[in-house]
């Protein structure tokens, strides 16, 4: 039996030499980088360096990088502080969000019983932007905006810099989820000036705990964690130099060959497409999956025309590893938030299966893949 790995936007595999650079760390470098000896400077100074490699790639600089233990706990850094700290009394979102946002927004309210709305979702799952101008102008709240940048079931992408003029003509902050962005597509912070934004490394082949999060210059940041100074304040704990030194070496590697990588996934999200089709007209794609230019390179979510709750399984005892929904909702019998959303009740309960793909992931994979849907359909 092949072994074919296609739930990449679950995460992705960690690169050998993500793995080397890691390795080389925990033999060489496992001072404590509080403390003020020679083996402590070391890991100190490792950490600094990689938080200037991260901030270069961004276009930003090193003090607006704040290390965390992945994209969840940087999300909720972000939306706790612009309710304790910076004087949000209302937060505007999507019922799309990842739940790191929605459940964060939900706690946000009942804690601090802030005013939460929610911005109308197209039919193919695009942010409705008209709507979104008019619950910024509609009061005169201190908001914040939290839409995220691709959606990790169906893969649509936000126009960032539309979403920034919106807020900055209604004095409104605004933070992007760019989880599935980073490492996959260039962001520039200078010229797209979103106010906050997230990363996790195991999205881009990088290690999983740890992530950053993106403040720009001038917002003050109080902790969610107590107990230490550590990142100038910002988070108490001993950083996790090994991951932080394995995400920066990661990102370089996407950076790198990021437009390489992308015309290879779409090139594949293509020919799956495509074989898709000829295999069965029924099958249809949900969101603007199907579109190479609206949605990401690395996620194909498809509809097929069978109603099998057993169909993820089926694949999976053949080897192919895919998902019906984001992984946080792995061995839960609730069905997806996102399609919920955007299906009608007819449509929701077909069999709808996440694609996603990397730069590790082969044409002959797909082929395989296709054969075992074909038997399956």
């Amino acid at each position: 039996m092949k072994n074919v790995y296609l739930d990449n936007a679950a995460t992705t595999p960690i690169d050998k030499r993500v793995i080397d650079v890691m390795y080389v760390s925990m033999q060489e470098n496992f001072g404590n980088p509080s403390s003020t000896h020679q083996y402590g400077r070391k890991a100190k100074n490792s950490v600094e360096n990689a938080r200037k490699n991260i901030a270069r790639c961004l276009n930003v600089s090193a003090s607006e990088i704040i290390f965390t233990a992945g994209g969840t706990e940087a999300d909720n850094l972000i939306l706790h502080n612009a309710v304790t700290n910076l004087e949000v009394t209302r937060i505007i979102s999507s019922r799309i969000e990842h739940h790191a946002v929605l459940h964060s927004i939900e706690h946000l309210k009942k804690e601090f019983s802030i005013k939460v709305d929610f911005v109308a979702i197209q039919p193919n799952g695009d942010i409705d932007l008209l709507h979104l101008e008019e619950l910024l102008s509609k009061s005169n709240q201190k908001t914040l905006v939290s839409l995220m940048h691709i959606n990790n079931e169906i893969g649509n992408i936000l126009s960032l810099n539309k979403v920034v003029s919106l807020c900055k003509s209604h004095h409104a902050l605004f933070h992007s989820d760019t989880v599935q962005t980073i490492g996959h597509y260039a962001l520039d912070l200078q010229r797209t000036a979103v106010d906050f934004i997230t990363a996790s490394a195991h999205k881009f082949h990088g290690p999983k705990g740890v992530g950053f999060a993106y403040f720009k210059k001038g917002f003050v940041i109080k902790p969610m964690l107590h107990g230490g100074d550590q990142e100038k304040g910002a988070r108490s704990s001993t950083e996790n130099v090994h991951s932080i030194l394995g995400m920066e070496k990661a990102l370089q590697l996407a950076v790198e060959s990021i437009e390489e990588d992308r015309q290879h996934m779409n090139a594949l999200k293509k020919y799956l497409i495509e074989e898709l089709q000829k295999m069965n007209s029924e099958i249809q794609f949900n969101g603007n999956s199907s579109d190479l230019d609206q949605s990401s390179c690395t996620i194909l979510n498809v509809m097929f025309p069978i109603k099998n709750s057993m169909f993820l399984f089926s694949l999976d005892l053949h080897g192919i590893a895919v998902s019906g929904g984001s992984a946080c909702q792995s061995g839960s019998n609730k069905g997806s938030h996102v399609l919920s959303e955007i299906l009608d009740e007819h449509k929701e309960d077909f069999t709808s299966v996440r694609f996603s793909f990397s730069r590790n992931t082969k044409k002959e994979d797909l082929v395989y893949t296709l054969q075992k849907i074909k038997e399956l359909l």
